[in-house]
C-alpha cells in the first residue's frame, strides 16, 4: 500500500510538471510574405515566467507604421493569403483586445511598428501564453500573422487590422 501511494504521488507531481511551461523555452517562427506583400522576418518567444512569454524579433518589408500582429490557432500558412491559418488563437473565448487587457484573445499581440525603411524591431512581454504544445494556452505549432494595418486593439474578432501579409509557424 505504502508503495502505491508513492507511485501515485509520483505520477501527479510528474503530470502536474508536464502542464507547466518550462522557463526559457524558445519557439520562432519564420514570417513568409502572403497576400502579394514582400513582408518577411522572425518572431521568437521566449518563457521567461510561469505566465510570461517574451515576443521579439525583427521583420522587414512593410510600410511605415503599426501593423497588428497576432498569433492565429492553426499551424497553417499554405494559403497564399494566409486564410489557412484561422482565427486569432482564443482558447478562453473572450472578445479582441490589447495585450495587456485581462480579457483579450491569447493571440492579440497587438501592434509592431515599422520604421520609414519598412523595418520592425521589437522586444516586449505578454501574458496569457506558454511557449508549449502541451498546454491549454500553448503556442507551439501555432501561426503568427502580420496584418496589413495596425490594429485598433477592440474590434472584435480582428481589430480591424485588414489582411493577412506574413506568416510563419511557431516552432
Amino acid at each position: 500500500m505504502k508503495h502505491t501511494v508513492i507511485t501515485v504521488a509520483l505520477f501527479a507531481l510528474a503530470s502536474g510538471c508536464a502542464s507547466t511551461p518550462q522557463l526559457d523555452a524558445v519557439g520562432t517562427a519564420t514570417l513568409e510574405p502572403r497576400s502579394g506583400s514582400q513582408v518577411r522576418g522572425t518572431v521568437t518567444f521566449t518563457q521567461a515566467g510561469a505566465d510570461i512569454v517574451r515576443v521579439s524579433g525583427e521583420i522587414s518589408g512593410h510600410s511605415q507604421g503599426p501593423k497588428g500582429i497576432h498569433i492565429h490557432d492553426k499551424g497553417d500558412c499554405s494559403d497564399t493569403q494566409a486564410m489557412s491559418a484561422g482565427a486569432h488563437f482564443n482558447p478562453g473565448k473572450h472578445k479582441h483586445g490589447g495585450p495587456y487587457e485581462p480579457q483579450r484573445h491569447a493571440g492579440d499581440l497587438g501592434n509592431i511598428t515599422f520604421n520609414d525603411k519598412g523595418i520592425a524591431k521589437f522586444s516586449f512581454v505578454v501574458g496569457g501564453i506558454s511557449v508549449s504544445d502541451s498546454t491549454p494556452d500553448g503556442i507551439i505549432g501555432r501561426a503568427v500573422v502580420v496584418h496589413a494595418a495596425a490594429d485598433d486593439l477592440e474590434t472584435d474578432p480582428t481589430g480591424n487590422s485588414g489582411g493577412r501579409v506574413a506568416c510563419g509557424v511557431i516552432r
